[in-house]
């Protein structure tokens, strides 16, 4: 299950009424600053076969090009922007889309330049092909 979320505050005027000794008002506008950007851990699951390491993300409301996999020193990232697609402007929401971001460490038993990522339906299967020394072997018995 997914992390808790937390309703992001909306971004409204900034102007505030300062009370001054005077009778009179005075005006100050604070200067405003970017909307401020929620991330949550979206959940996985990882099976393992004998060939490669399979993680399972469920990343709702995510369209492709708002996706990005990568790997960077050994460092498997998922990083989602979710946009809402209705045309026109809100009239009431009872709920916000929030991005994903999610890193996972890789050991060198993982072949990183063969990682494949598949996109389907909001779930994401990312396939991690283990190296030729991490897979399982026999080791055959010498009779003396």
């Amino acid at each position: 299950m997914a992390e808790p979320t937390v309703a992001m505050p909306e971004t409204h005027d900034m102007t505030t009424v300062v009370a001054t000794a005077a009778p009179q008002q005075m005006m100050k506008t604070v200067e405003e600053t970017r909307q401020r950007e929620s991330y949550i851990t979206p959940p996985v699951d990882i099976y393992e076969t004998p060939d490669s390491l399979v993680v399972l993300a469920d990343l709702p409301g995510i369209d492709t090009p708002q996706l990005e996999v990568r790997v960077d020193n050994n460092v498997l990232t998922l990083h989602g922007q979710t946009r809402h697609s209705m045309p026109g402007h809100t009239a009431y929401q009872e709920y916000t889309l929030v991005s994903f971001f999610r890193q996972f460490e890789l050991s060198e038993r993982i072949e990183q330049d063969q990682i494949t990522a598949d996109f389907k339906h909001g779930v994401l299967t990312l396939t991690l092909p283990k190296a030729a020394k991490a897979k399982p072997r026999a080791i055959a018995v010498n009779v003396a």
